[in-house]
C-alpha cells in the first residue's frame, strides 16, 4: 500500500479533474438505470392498463419513447464523450509527470548503476510499467467509484420497489467479497513476477537488436534462438501461473454472481403468483439485478487490473528509490572560474565496496595547461583514474583537488561543464550531425557549429553528406565511419571550449589516415588547456609534457618521453615492443 500512497502524490495535482470526471461518470452510469423503470411503466401502466383504450396506450408509449430518445440521443452522447476525454487526458498527464521525473532521475544515476543494470530493464520500467499504472487511475480512481455509486443507486431504487426482494438480491454479496479477498491477495506477487519475466525478454531483445551485426557475423542465429527461448519460456511459465490463478478467481466469483439472478427469479415469480408483486415490477427487478451484478463483475476485472497496476507501481518506485552514488553536498558551490590545476592526493578506488582496489595510493599533481599522458598495460587503471575527475565515480579514499579545492565541494553538473571528453567509442544520437555537435553547447548558432566542425577537420566530410549538417546519423551514428564519428565528437568539445580536456583512447580504433586527421584536430584542441590523455599507441603521445605509466593501479614511472626512454624501464620496453610491431 506504500506504493499507492506514493503514487497518489502524482495524482494530487489533478484531483479536481478526477472528481469532475467521476461526477460526469455518475450521470453517464445513472442514465441507463432508467431502463428497468421504463420497463415497469410500459408493462404495468401501458400494456396492463385496462382502464385506458388502445389509442391512449399508444399515445402514452410514444410520449415516453420521445422522452427516452431525448435523454439517450441528445444528453447521453456528450456526457459519454467528456467522461472518456477527461479520464484519458488526466491519466495521460499523470503518466507524463511520472516519466518526466523518471527521466530526470535516470540522468542523475551514476555510471556504476548502468554498468550493473541492463538497459532493457530500465526501458521496461519507464515504458511498460508506467503505462500499466494508468489502469490504477482509470479503474481504481474512477471506474471503481462509478461502479460503487451505480450499485448504491441500484440498491436504493430496488429498496423503494420491494425491500424483501432487495435483501434476497444482495444476500450473496458477503460470499462475493470473501472470494475476492482470497483470490486476489496472491495475485499481486504473481503479477509482479510476470512483469519481471517480461522485462527479462525485453532486456534480451534490446541487447540482441543492438548487437545484431555480431550475431550475423558469427552466424549464431540458432544459438541465439535457443537463448531467447529460455527467456520466453520463463515468461510463459509466469504468465501461465498468473492466468491459472486468475481463471480460478473468475470461475468462483462469476458462479456467485450467476446464482443471484436465479434466486431472484424464483422468489419474484412466487410473489407475482401470490399477488404480492406486479409483473412489471418483476421485470424491472430482474433488469436491476443485471445492473447490480454487471458492476460487480467489472469489479472482478478491476481487481485483476489493479493488482497488475500496483505490481507495476512497485517496480517503478524501486527504480525511483535507486540511490545516487554521486551527489552534491548540501553546501556545494558552483564551479565557475577554472584554471585547470589538478592534484591527486593518496587516491584509492574500487568499483564496489567488496572489490579489490583498482587504484592504490595515487598521488600526482598536474599543472595548469599541462598535457599529461597515461599509459600502461590494459586493465592497469588508466581509464578508471581519469573517470574520477568528472566524478563519474567517487574516490574510495584520498582526495582529488581542482585549483586547490576538493572536487566534491563543487556542484557535479558545473564541474562536468568545465571538462570536455573524447572517448574511444563516442556515442552519437540518431538526430542530425548539427544536433550532435550542439550537445557541446545547446544554444549555439549554426555559425558556431560550423566553426567547431572546421576546427575538428569535420566540415569537409559533413558538406559532402546528402543533407549536410542536417543529415541524420542513425542510431549510435551507424551511418558514419569511425573516423567521422570521432571528428563529430571532437567538434562538440571544440564548441564546448572547456578548460580541461580528457582524451581516452581517442584514436586507438582508427586507421592511420583518420588517426592523422584526428590527431591534428586534437593538438589544436589541447592548446592552452589542461589535457589528460589515455593512450594505447605510445607514438601518439611522445609530444606530451609528461607521461605517467600506471601499472597494477599504481604510478610506476613519471616523466617526459625522453626521460622515460633514458630510464629504460616499463615505458622503454613498451615503446620498443610497439616500434618493433610497426
Amino acid at each position: 500500500m506504500d506504493s499507492i500512497k506514493r503514487y497518489l502524490h502524482f495524482v494530487k495535482p489533478y484531483r479536481m479533474q478526477i472528481i469532475g470526471t467521476i461526477i460526469i461518470g455518475i450521470v453517464k452510469f445513472a442514465i441507463p438505470l432508467l431502463i428497468p423503470l421504463l420497463l415497469k411503466f410500459v408493462v404495468d401502466d401501458i400494456i396492463n392498463a385496462t382502464d385506458l383504450d388502445k389509442q391512449e396506450r399508444i399515445t402514452s408509449l410514444l410520449k415516453m419513447m420521445g422522452i427516452m430518445l431525448v435523454i439517450f440521443v441528445i444528453i447521453r452522447p456528450p456526457v459519454e464523450y467528456y467522461r472518456q476525454y477527461f479520464a484519458q487526458w488526466t491519466s495521460n498527464k499523470i503518466l507524463y509527470d511520472i516519466r518526466d521525473q523518471l527521466f530526470a532521475h535516470l540522468q542523475k544515476l551514476s555510471l556504476k548503476y548502468y554498468s550493473n543494470t541492463r538497459a532493457g530493464e530500465v526501458i521496461s520500467r519507464v515504458i511498460n510499467d508506467v503505462e500499466q499504472t494508468k489502469n490504477f487511475i482509470l479503474t481504481g480512481l474512477m471506474n471503481l467509484w462509478l461502479d460503487g455509486v451505480t450499485i448504491l443507486i441500484t440498491i436504493g431504487i430496488m429498496l423503494t420497489m420491494n425491500v424483501k426482494l432487495t435483501i434476497i438480491s444482495i444476500i450473496l454479496l458477503p460470499f462475493y467479497a470473501l472470494s475476492i479477498k482470497h483470490f486476489f491477495g496472491n495475485l499481486r506477487t504473481l503479477t509482479r513476477e510476470r512483469s519481471q519475466a517480461l522485462a527479462g525478454v525485453q532486456s534480451f531483445l534490446h541487447e540482441r537488436v543492438q548487437g545484431i551485426s555480431v550475431i550475423k557475423s558469427f552466424a549464431t542465429e540458432d544459438h541465439e534462438q535457443k537463448h531467447f527461448k529460455k527467456y520466453n519460456n520463463a515468461f510463459l511459465e509466469k504468465a501461465t501461473d498468473h492466468t491459472r490463478w486468475n481463471a480460478k478467481a473468475f470461475a468462483v466469483v462469476n458462479t456467485i454472481t450467476d446464482i443471484s439472478p436465479i434466486i431472484v427469479i424464483a422468489y419474484s415469480g412466487y410473489q407475482v403468483l401470490t399477488g404480492q408483486l406486479s409483473l412489471g415490477a418483476m421485470v424491472a427487478f430482474f433488469a436491476y439485478i443485471e445492473r447490480l451484478y454487471n458492476p460487480l463483475r467489472r469489479m472482478v476485472n478491476s481487481s485483476t487490473t489493479l493488482t497488475q497496476s500496483i505490481a507495476s507501481m512497485d517496480r517503478v518506485f524501486e527504480l525511483i528509490d535507486e540511490k545516487y552514488d554521486i551527489q552534491d553536498k548540501p553546501n556545494a558551490i558552483p564551479c565557475n572560474e577554472v584554471r585547470g590545476e589538478i592534484e591527486f592526493k593518496e587516491v584509492d578506488f574500487a568499483y564496489d565496496e567488496n572489490d579489490s582496489l583498482v587504484l592504490n595510493n595515487i598521488s600526482l599533481k598536474i599543472k595548469q595547461g599541462e598535457t599529461v599522458a597515461f599509459v600502461g598495460m590494459s586493465g592497469g587503471g588508466k581509464s578508471s583514474l581519469i573517470s574520477l575527475i568528472p566524478r563519474f565515480y567517487d574516490v574510495t579514499g584520498g582526495t582529488i583537488m581542482l585549483d586547490g579545492k576538493d572536487i566534491r565541494d563543487f556542484q557535479v553538473r558545473t564541474l562536468r561543464d568545465k571538462i570536455g571528453m573524447v572517448l574511444q567509442e563516442n556515442i552519437l544520437f540518431s538526430e542530425s550531425i548539427k544536433e550532435n555537435i550542439m550537445i557541446g553547447k545547446p544554444d549555439a548558432t549554426i555559425e558556431e557549429v560550423m566553426e567547431a566542425a572546421k576546427a575538428a577537420n569535420a566540415h569537409e566530410f559533413i558538406m559532402q553528406l546528402p543533407d549536410g549538417y542536417d543529415t541524420k546519423v542513425g542510431e549510435r551514428g551507424v551511418k558514419l565511419s569511425g573516423g567521422q564519428k570521432q571528428r563529430v565528437a571532437i567538434a562538440r568539445v571544440f564548441l564546448k571550449n572547456p578548460p580541461i580536456l580528457i582524451l581516452d583512447e581517442a584514436t586507438s580504433a582508427l586507421d592511420l589516415e583518420s588517426e592523422q586527421s584526428i590527431q591534428e584536430a586534437i593538438e589544436k584542441l589541447a592548446k592552452e588547456r589542461t589535457t589528460l590523455i589515455v593512450a594505447h599507441r605510445l607514438s601518439t603521445i611522445t609530444h606530451a609534457d609528461r607521461i605517467v605509466l600506471i601499472n597494477n593501479g599504481e604510478i610506476a614511472e613519471d616523466g617526459s618521453h625522453e626521460q622515460l626512454m633514458k630510464l629504460k624501464g616499463h615505458y622503454f620496453n613498451l615503446f620498443q615492443i610497439q616500434q618493433l610491431g610497426v
